[in-house]
């Protein structure tokens, strides 16, 4: 099956990232699993390094080790000495409760930190791990500019895989750059793992005008399961990853993904009116990845990804102008309003879609300060 179950948005306990909900995810692995899935992606800061614990007990520890496989990724913004890889990595081995990893990952290449690749001989450790077995395939997750995913892609030889942000509203995106993206790696001969196909949630809750077009054309199919088999249509894509939060989004997903069809003509016609019909709403295109804030902490204590959902759903509008005030309120109650922004620019070095957080605050502000 060429669906991977993403291990970002786990379900948890009281909104503590950190407390997954084993009793359903359990049931969502299983499901997973029973509909032939196999590809379980991880990472060191997901859910605050309990993603990958969460793996180890309710999928390393229930199924024979043959059944599976374990994506990790070294996070290059924590390598800060020689020694660091390798510590790091042992560490993964250790919470996931596995002697190897199937596919291990430079986690979130990008221009801005690069040099660390570089600095802490990052790829000569993967192929190392690889010659002596605890890796099976090398690979990167790109979140940078096109000049340098060709330069990683034409300095690293070695790798055998790449992970591309890929979904119909950004393979025309001048910062994303998808279809480029794509057929680069396409030009190399390297599969892609697609993240993000769709954007973060965005795209499986879609302005009305927007989804009544996709209901029109067949009332059985979710918003969502436009937007996964969009990316999985490509002919160099690999794997497409969904970060599954509830067992229905499970039952969607494979429901669709069993047996697997590209999209025919008409389809993707169909979805180029949907672009379309979304750029005419007012939104912010985070996908609520929360780098922003927990690889550093905000300053002003502002729930980034919460108060631009927020923005978003207002824009798009799924909730009108009391309720996005009364959720914005309660946010804020816990957490810096928009305005309390100290503009630091500390969240915009962590952003994977480079965003100027700092500029969207005050449009934020704007709508929800007066």
């Amino acid at each position: 099956m060429k669906l991977g179950f993403g291990l970002m948005r786990l379900p948890v306990i009281d909104g503590n990232r950190e407390n997954i909900d084993y009793s359903r995810f359990r049931v969502m692995a299983d499901r997973f699993i029973a509909a032939g899935g196999t590809y379980f992606d991880t990472a060191y800061p997901y859910h605050g390094g309990f993603s990958e614990v969460a793996l180890r007990e309710n999928v390393v520890k229930r199924y024979p080790r043959d059944s599976f496989t374990v994506t990790d990724k070294l996070p290059l913004w924590l390598l800060d000495g020689p020694e660091a890889p390798e510590r790091i990595f042992e560490l993964q081995l250790e919470r996931c409760g596995v002697d190897h990893f199937d596919y291990y990952w430079l986690h979130a290449v990008g221009d801005d930190n690069y040099a660390k690749i570089v600095d802490s001989d990052a790829c000569s450790f993967i192929r190392r791990m690889r010659d002596a077995g605890k890796i099976r395939h090398i690979g990167f997750s790109f979140h940078g500019s096109l000049p340098l995913l060709e330069k990683m892609f034409s300095t690293y030889r070695e790798m055998e895989y790449v992970q591309l942000q890929i979904n119909y509203m950004d393979m025309e995106d001048p910062v994303v750059r998808g279809r480029e993206s794509l057929e680069l790696a396409k030009s190399y001969g390297l599969p892609v793992i697609v993240m993000e196909p769709v954007k973060g949630g965005s795209l499986a809750k879609l302005p009305p005008a927007a989804e009544k077009l996709f209901r029109d054309r067949d009332p059985s199919m979710s918003p969502a399961s436009w937007a996964v088999r969009y990316a999985a249509s490509f002919e160099n894509v690999y794997m497409v990853l969904s970060g599954m939060s509830t067992p229905e989004q499970v039952e969607d997903n494979v429901s669709y993904m069993q047996d697997f069809k590209p999209l025919d003509a008409s389809e993707y016609e169909l979805i180029d009116r949907v672009i379309e019909s979304i750029k005419t709403t007012d939104a912010i295109p985070c996908t609520g990845c929360s780098y922003c804030v927990t690889e550093q902490e905000c300053p002003a204590g502002i729930k980034i990804p919460e108060l631009f959902g927020v923005y978003n759903r207002l824009g798009r509008y799924l909730i009108g102008r009391r309720e996005a005030k009364e959720q914005y309120g309660g946010i804020t109650s816990e957490g810096g309003r928009a305005a309390d922004c100290i503009a630091c620019g500390g969240c915009e070095d962590h952003c994977p879609q480079h965003l100027e957080i700092r500029e969207l605050l005050r449009t934020v502000s704007a709508k929800f300060d007066r």
